[in-house]
């Protein structure tokens, strides 16, 4: 684990941070104030190569996240925070973007919860579609982005009700003709990360994995359950509860959409992020069945097939007239 920056400390001569707020094994985010704009809040995210890398491989990932971090700063949506800097420091790399007051989901969800009640479905469906509105413009960029770590700690809201997708952390570049290239190294947070996502080829990971994450989010944010882990679901295929055992006052179509995006095979799901927004807000009719693996319908057993009632009736038949006989 990488020791934080103090409180005070100055990045760049520009950067001074105020403290930490987040920490991982690959680094830290912090909250700063920028010098030279007077009153600018930022959030530093921190990346620390492993320092055991050979210098070559070591060049490589830093060339790669100025190659990357380039790209996230051309970005410019309501519902990203924009990244306005990125430099090194000795073995660090730092990434520098706007700090997005307010709660995050996770905390909506926590208090719904010690308050022995659900989110509403309605509150949570009006940020769901801010959340499809901001991934669809990640999928459709240049090449692709993909974030791989949508959770509700990622989901901002500010006090004027505007949904932020924070920490880039785990966002993919997807180069075409090339295997796919990750800022840092990781696999996103258990509950929410599909299968295609463990193990060790990035090039299967693609723009439905985000679906996944963000269907297992909005199952937990009303539920106030986690979702069981893909790959618990693997291998037992009825370990997902579906969301309204859990809480009756999700809409029939509102579980249907987010039990489609949480199916566990890719092609399964729906094809994209603004097919799964529709789902959830009833302008496309999400599939019966969701997934082969995964599918909550109850086997029906025939216990009678055609053939075998016809010969029932005749062994009937033979038994009357055998007792016929018998009487005379």
């Amino acid at each position: 684990m990488p020791q934080p920056l103090k409180n005070g400390e100055i990045l760049r001569d520009r950067y001074k941070i105020r403290e930490l707020i987040g920490q991982g094994g690959t680094g830290s985010i912090y909250l700063a104030d920028d010098i030279r704009l007077e009153g600018r809040l930022c959030a530093i995210k921190e990346v620390e190569h492993n320092q055991a890398l050979p210098p070559q491989v070591f060049k490589q990932a830093r060339e790669q996240f100025f190659r990357e971090a380039s790209v996230l700063a051309r970005l410019d949506h309501p519902n990203l925070p924009k990244v306005s800097d990125f430099f090194s420091d000795g073995p660090r790399d730092y990434l520098v973007m706007d700090y997005v007051p307010g709660k995050d989901l996770r905390e909506r969800m926590l208090q719904a919860r010690r308050d022995k009640t659900f989110l509403l479905e309605t509150e949570v469906i009006q940020w769901a579609v801010q959340i499809a509105d901001a991934l669809n413009y990640l999928h459709r960029q240049d090449p692709s982005i993909i974030h791989r770590d949508i959770k509700p700690s990622n989901l901002k809201i500010t006090p004027s009700g505007v949904i932020k997708l924070v920490d880039f952390g785990l966002v993919k570049i997807l180069a075409p003709d090339e295997v796919t290239i990750t800022i840092i190294q990781g696999q996103g947070t258990a509950i929410y990360t599909p299968l295609e996502q463990y193990g060790g080829d990035d090039a299967h990971t693609e723009a439905r994995a985000d679906i996944f994450s963000f269907g297992a989010t909005l199952y937990h944010l009303l539920t106030n359950e986690p979702p069981t882990e893909a790959r618990k679901r693997f291998l037992d295929t009825r370990s997902l509860t579906r969301p309204r055992e859990i809480n009756p006052g999700i809409s029939i179509q509102v579980e249907k959409a987010i039990l489609w995006a949480m199916s566990l095979h890719p092609d399964e799901r729906p094809k994209d992020v603004l097919e799964f927004r529709d789902a959830l807000i009833g302008r496309h009719e999400s599939p019966e069945r969701i997934d082969k693996r995964t599918s909550f319908d109850v086997p029906t057993v025939s216990i009678f097939r055609q053939e075998q009632i016809a010969g029932y009736i005749a062994l009937v038949l033979f038994l009357i007239g055998l007792v016929a006989t018998l009487v005379r």
